[in-house]
Order: C-alpha cells, then sequence, then structure tokens
C-alpha cells in the first residue's frame, strides 16, 4: 500500500468512526469549507476515541493505560504502533498542517481522567471546567482550523462549549444515572435539597427538576451569549459553530414542562441534517 492510500485509508476511517459514534459532529463538517473538512473529522474522531474510553473498559486502570498511550503519542514518547491507529495517524497530520496546540489536546485527554470514576462532579465551577478542556477546546480548535484565533473567539468558545456541554450533560443523564454516574454538580443538587441518589433512582423529583431547570437555564444564558459573540467573529469562522445549532434545539425540548430528563432521547439523522441545513442558510452562521 503507497504512502496516499494508507492515508486515504486512515480518513476513511476517520469519517466512518465519526458518522457511527457522533453523527452530530460529522454532519456538521457537511456545512464547512472542503478544505477544512478531513482536518475536523480527524479532530472529532480523536475526541470519539477518548470519550469512548469508559465505554470500553470495566475497571478505570485500563482506561487510564489507554488515555495514557494518547498522551504519550502527543508527547512524540513510548507510542508504538501510531501505524497501525489511523485515528493517530490523522490527527498527527492535522497538528503539522494546522499547528494545533499539543497542549490543548493533551488537556482535553486528562480531562477525561474523571469518566472513569464514579466519583461525583463535585460543583459548578468543576464542571465548568470540565467543559472548558473539552466541549470548549473542541469549538477552540476547531475555529483554528478555520484560520481563526483571537481572545475574542476563545470568548466565544468558551460559552459555545458551555451551553453544549450542559446540554449533553443532560442528554446523557439516563444513562449516566444508570452507570451511578454523576455530572450535574453535587453542590447544586444539594442546594436544591436534593442529591445523587434521587439522580441514581432515575425518578424526577420537584427538588431534583429544581436544580436541572438551574443547570438548563444557565445553559441558555451561555447559548444566547454565544450567539450575540458569533456575529462579532469573521464570517468564515462561523460555520464551525453551526453545532450550536443543534444544541439550540436540545435545550428548548429539555426545558419543556414535560420533558422527562431521565427518558433517552433518540433524534433521527435526518432531522439533524434538516436543522443543520436550515441554520447554515441563516445570517447567524454565515
Amino acid at each position: 500500500m503507497s504512502s496516499a492510500e494508507g492515508l486515504k485509508g486512515s480518513a476513511d476511517f476517520c469519517t466512518q468512526l465519526l458518522r457511527t459514534h457522533d453523527f452530530a459532529r460529522y454532519a456538521a463538517t457537511l456545512f464547512v469549507p472542503a478544505e477544512q473538512r478531513r482536518t475536523l473529522i480527524a479532530l472529532y474522531a480523536f475526541n470519539v476515541e477518548i470519550s469512548r474510553v469508559r465505554e470500553q473498559v470495566s475497571q478505570p486502570l485500563p482506561g487510564e493505560i489507554r488515555l495514557q498511550w494518547w498522551t504519550d503519542m502527543l508527547a512524540g514518547a513510548g507510542h508504538g504502533g501510531i501505524e497501525g491507529n489511523p485515528v493517530a495517524a490523522e490527527l498527527l497530520l492535522a497538528i503539522r498542517t494546522f499547528r494545533l496546540p499539543v497542549e490543548r489536546l493533551s488537556r482535553l485527554i486528562d480531562e477525561h481522567l474523571f469518566d472513569l470514576y464514579n466519583d461525583p462532579m463535585p460543583t459548578k465551577a468543576a464542571l465548568e471546567g470540565y467543559i472548558d478542556e473539552t466541549s470548549s477546546a473542541l469549538f477552540s480548535l476547531a475555529a483554528a482550523i478555520a484560520g481563526q484565533q483571537s481572545p475574542e473567539i476563545e470568548h466565544l468558545a468558551r460559552h459555545a462549549g458551555l451551553a453544549q456541554g450542559i446540554a449533553q450533560v443532560m442528554a446523557a443523564l439516563p444513562l449516566d444515572a444508570s452507570r451511578r454516574h454523576l455530572f450535574v454538580p453535587l453542590q447544586l443538587l444539594e442546594q436544591h435539597g436534593s442529591g445523587m441518589e434521587e439522580v441514581f433512582a432515575g425518578k424526577e423529583t420537584p427538588k431534583l427538576r429544581a436544580a436541572l431547570d438551574q443547570l438548563l437555564g444557565e445553559a441558555r444564558e451561555h447559548l444566547k451569549t454565544a450567539l450575540v459573540l458569533l456575529a462579532e467573529v469573521p464570517p468564515q469562522v462561523r460555520s464551525v459553530f453551526l453545532p450550536l445549532a443543534l444544541t439550540a434545539r436540545d435545550l428548548e425540548h429539555m426545558s419543556r414542562a414535560d420533558n422527562d430528563p431521565f427518558v433517552p432521547r433518540v433524534t433521527s439523522r435526518f432531522r439533524t441534517l434538516w436543522t443543520l441545513w436550515r441554520a447554515s442558510r441563516s445570517y447567524v452562521f454565515s
């Protein structure tokens, strides 16, 4: 196999991985310029690999070993077998081509160590820190791939990530509760007279609903701020923030009085594509 064939095979692998495990971000790449798409897919496929470690191990230690492999790979030390890992190959190509900050990618890996243990998310500050290094970091890195980096874009990426990250916490609540894994801040629950066991019981109570409503309200505020800031950045970077259209849709549904946070919600791929297509033609993202 030639080098070119190998790279094409790696790119195809990343595309299929992303399409299978994170269709929302895959679909969003269909609306960015073609020259950015491959690199964005590599970035998002890397995120899939890191985010799925918890699903692939039964104990924390094997998970830590897997995450350490990625950390070592980025550091260029002790990372045998990269040529056999298409996601690693594509990510390294992306780093070289767009000079992506390795430190930011390494911090994303480090933050996902939290996923491996059943310790509760202690405070809202801790949750925001987690999201800053994961969802917000992905928006920031995507903007860099689009050729735009500035304090204003970092500010936008932070609010965009917080809106998206909180929405993802809420969407994952049924699964996380079944695993006795708490991403909703314990501090917030206790402020409303609720607690972990109410979440793990998987049954909504007025106190739990009040805590979740406050978290959703904060997500909506972050989304509102992000959309205002989006209008102030160069048009060529706006398409990488297109996933916010999905976040807006999800937050609207989750905020309804009749929404049960413990009932998993499945969105069709067609609806995801329709939401993104419609948003891509609006003035907000163009």
